[in-house]
């Protein structure tokens, strides 16, 4: 028998998934999580073989609290299920020590036949998304640049990005302006439209493009 945990934040979609899992004779939901900082306690309280993750949780997100959840309890291995089949995505998880990655328009078998395959000891990598990630290397930014032109994607200000990175504004400009030069872009704007299309960029979340393109202006 597998034991399962399982984390969704949104509750229709946890409970249909706790009944297709359920189903499998060799499957056993032995716990469930609706916020990110509750994985990892629940993990090492029920201690399941493999944790199905959603990385879009709320407060804690899935790849941060798989990261520890390998750190505390190496032997559980971590499959995770999201929306974002984007080959930033996919590096993010490798580097978090996930063992599956599965998207949430896959078949129900296929999210089956990942779990067994991971308890087993495999990776399971859809073969596509992983050349798109290979590919995705070539990637101008330095973790830097990439740091500061994400915060600027959430629509914060110059002032603002210099403040939440500890950088003086005066360098976030300087940063921005490397930025643009490297991705052959007019603007802020056209330049985070650019590193999302190519998979540079983590999507941060509560993007919103027309209210960057209003504070970009100050």
């Amino acid at each position: 028998m597998i034991r399962l945990m399982l984390a969704e934040d949104m509750h229709l979609i946890r409970k249909a998934l706790v009944a297709l899992l359920s189903s499998e004779d060799d499957l056993e939901v032995v716990a469930e999580a609706d916020k990110g900082e509750d994985i990892v306690r629940l993990g090492c309280l029920r201690r399941p073989d493999v944790a199905v993750l959603d990385i879009g949780m709320p407060g804690v997100d899935g790849l941060t609290a798989a990261a520890e959840l390998h750190r505390r309890l190496p032997s559980c291995r971590t499959v995770v299920l999201t929306g974002l089949g984007t080959p930033m995505a996919l590096r993010k998880a490798l580097d978090a020590n996930v063992r599956g990655f599965v998207v949430k328009d896959a078949s129900p078998g296929h999210l089956v036949d990942c779990i067994r395959r991971v308890a087993k000891g495999e990776r399971v990598i859809d073969p596509e998304l992983a050349v798109a990630a290979l590919d995705a290397d070539s990637n101008p930014l330095t973790a830097r640049e990439l740091d500061v032109l994400e915060t600027a994607a959430g629509g914060a200000t110059v002032g603002e990005i210099a403040d939440r990175l500890s950088l003086s504004r005066g360098t976030v400009r300087n940063y921005l302006s490397r930025i643009l030069t490297k991705v052959g872009a007019r603007s802020r704007v056209e330049a985070i439209q650019i590193a999302s299309e190519c998979g540079w960029l983590w999507p941060s979340a509560g993007r919103d493009i027309g209210i960057l393109r209003y504070r970009s202006r100050r």
